[in-house]
């Protein structure tokens, strides 16, 4: 079969499977969360819709990471999609300024009062309650039911291959090339 790889025997299977979820684009969020399990915001890409009715999603996130005990605690938290142009706070909230910046909140647009997960401002936003948890292997699968969305009407950032892309739809003529 064309563009089919197969895992030869020798091959680490770990490194076969995360060299291959390199290539599945994503969108990039950021799961923010704010209670009495503090203030925490990281990013995220493991994200997806769990059901309509009710309206429920999923994230997964390190299990024993700050952002997963503080959403447990907490029992709330916002999935964040960010707009295309917003790397930067892609990498703000996957700790790459963390060295020289005490608050990955500081200089960054958020809507709400303290005490309920920060929206950040042109992000699509989906305010959650937390319905469940779940171990699995490293992280924890967090299915949160949703309250409230905020729709930023701009196309998402999207990870591919360890960098950040735009969402570019594909012409007509390439879909009818393909076809052939």
């Amino acid at each position: 079969m064309a563009g089919h790889a197969e895992i030869s025997s020798g091959t680490d299977p770990r490194a076969a499977f995360i060299g291959a979820m390199r290539r599945v684009a994503t969108c990039v969020t950021v799961v923010t969360t704010d209670g009495p399990g503090g203030r925490h915001g990281a990013t995220v890409s493991a994200f997806s819709s769990v059901s309509a009715d009710p309206p429920t999603i999923l994230v997964c996130l390190k299990s024993e990471s700050r952002i997963a005990r503080a959403v447990v605690v907490n029992g709330a938290l916002n999935v964040n999609v960010l707009p295309q142009g917003s790397a930067d706070i892609a990498r703000r909230f996957a700790g790459l300024d963390d060295a020289r910046i005490g608050d990955r909140f500081d200089g960054i647009d958020t809507i709400g009062k303290r005490g309920v997960p920060p929206a950040i401002d042109g992000a699509t936003v989906f305010c959650c309650s937390l319905k469940q948890s779940l171990v699995a292997g490293s992280h924890l699968i967090v299915v949160g039911e949703v309250q409230e969305v905020r729709d930023g009407m701009i196309e998402p950032l999207a990870y591919l291959s360890g960098a950040y892309h735009r969402v570019v739809p594909a012409s007509e003529n390439c879909d009818a090339a393909r076809s052939v």
